[in-house]
C-alpha cells in the first residue's frame, strides 16, 4: 500500500544530511540502516550501503530507481533453488551434457 499523495514521499532525514555534505562524483559509500526511506531524484548518483539484516549491499542509485523504495534493491532472503527430486533430475541432465559438450 502506498503512502498519502498529500504527505509526500518519506526520506529519513539522516540520508539528506549525509548526502548533503558529498559532492555529486563522489564514490564513497553511504551506510544506511533505512530500507523504508524513498529514492529522491538528489539521490542520482551516488552510492548506498542497503542493510539486509547481515550486511550491506551496494547500490548506485540511477534515474529509473525513483520513486522505488531502498529496500527493494537489497534482498533480505537469498535463492538458491527449487528442491525436490525432479529438480535434482534436471541438474544432472544439465550437467552431463555440458560435459559431453567439451
Amino acid at each position: 500500500m502506498s503512502r498519502s499523495s498529500k504527505k509526500g514521499p518519506f526520506v529519513d532525514l539522516k540520508l539528506f544530511k549525509k548526502i548533503a555534505n558529498l559532492k555529486p562524483g563522489d564514490k564513497t559509500v553511504i551506510n544506511t540502516w533505512s530500507r523504508r526511506s524513498e529514492i529522491s531524484p538528489e539521490m542520482i548518483g551516488f552510492t548506498f550501503g542497503v542493510h539486509n539484516g547481515k550486511n550491506f549491499i551496494n547500490v548506485k542509485i540511477s534515474e529509473e530507481m525513483v520513486g522505488h523504495r531502498l529496500g527493494e534493491f537489497s534482498l533480505t532472503k537469498k535463492f538458491l533453488r527449487h528442491g525436490g527430486k525432479i529438480q535434482k533430475e534436471l541438474e544432472k541432465k544439465t550437467t552431463a551434457s555440458e560435459s559431453t559438450k567439451k
